[in-house]
């Protein structure tokens, strides 16, 4: 088992997720993709972050995206349902990608090709896709030229790298846990600045990069401030009433920052 593994997965995210479902009345047979809203994106600002670089990087019925480390697929289940696209998935703790593949199944959309695999060493041809997303991954990947290359590698000419990813900011030790990480060995972080200059050399061409620090702060520190969803990110992921409150002082301080981009291959 990887320290991603360790970190991630419980054996009891299936479980959990099934049990808060019907507690909070919901019929799984009759389940739609909006039901699974507040509890599936596992990245600061949730829905609403995966919408907006949606929207930015111009998703269509005819694009061919993949999600690169999907965690149990809310990304991924969003674009299928929103847009109608042909959506692909890759993720390397095992048990998020069976948790996703029966969520698929719950809300109808069996058809979103469920990966288990490395981001690093994507399980794809080259030029399968004209999207691809990277959201709130490189935190947990070390070797993050391999993982652009990759991405890179498995869109078509033209095609977009859709990134929401937290960074590195002031020099300042960080509190643990986060949602990324129980330790600091465990946490990747670069600098924007570094991070962007990964992007480029992998081949892309940026063409939107945008720190919205600010902006996140202020929607985590609303979103904490509100009793707990019944269908929360809690439900599975290990103390995570803590590790966002770490992010959101995080982000408040600027000893991490946000930044919203799109890359063109």
């Amino acid at each position: 088992m990887t320290d991603i593994d360790t970190h991630y997965a419980t054996g009891l995210s299936r479980a959990a997720i099934e049990q808060a479902l019907v507690a909070a009345g919901k019929d799984l047979d009759h389940l739609a993709p909006a039901d699974l809203a507040t509890l599936e994106d596992f990245h600061t600002m949730g829905r609403l972050a995966t919408g907006a670089l949606a929207d930015l990087a111009a998703v269509t019925a005819a694009d061919a995206v993949l999600d690169a480390g999907s965690g149990i697929g809310g990304t991924s289940r969003f674009l299928a349902d929103r847009h109608g696209c042909r959506v692909s998935t890759v993720d390397l703790t095992a048990e998020y990608c069976a948790t996703a593949r029966w969520l698929d199944d719950l809300v109808g959309l069996p058809a979103i090709d469920v990966r288990h695999g490395d981001v690093t060493d994507l399980p794809f041809p080259d030029a399968a896709f004209t999207v691809v997303f990277s959201q709130h991954v490189q935190m947990n990947v070390a070797d993050k030229p391999a993982l652009y290359r990759e991405a890179h590698r498995v869109l078509a000419p033209g095609g977009r790298l859709a990134i929401w990813d937290v960074t590195a900011g002031t020099a300042e030790p960080l509190d643990y846990p986060l949602p990324w990480a129980d330790e600091p060995a465990h946490s990747h972080l670069a600098g924007p600045d570094a991070l962007r200059e990964m992007v480029a050399s992998a081949g892309f061409t940026v063409s939107h990069w945008t720190d919205l620090t600010e902006t996140a702060a202020g929607v985590m520190r609303a979103v904490l401030a509100q009793p707990p969803n019944p269908l929360g990110l809690h439900i599975f992921v290990p103390g995570f009433a803590a590790k966002a409150a770490n992010l959101t002082r995080g982000l408040a301080d600027g000893r991490l920052r946000v930044v919203q981009a799109v890359a063109i291959a």
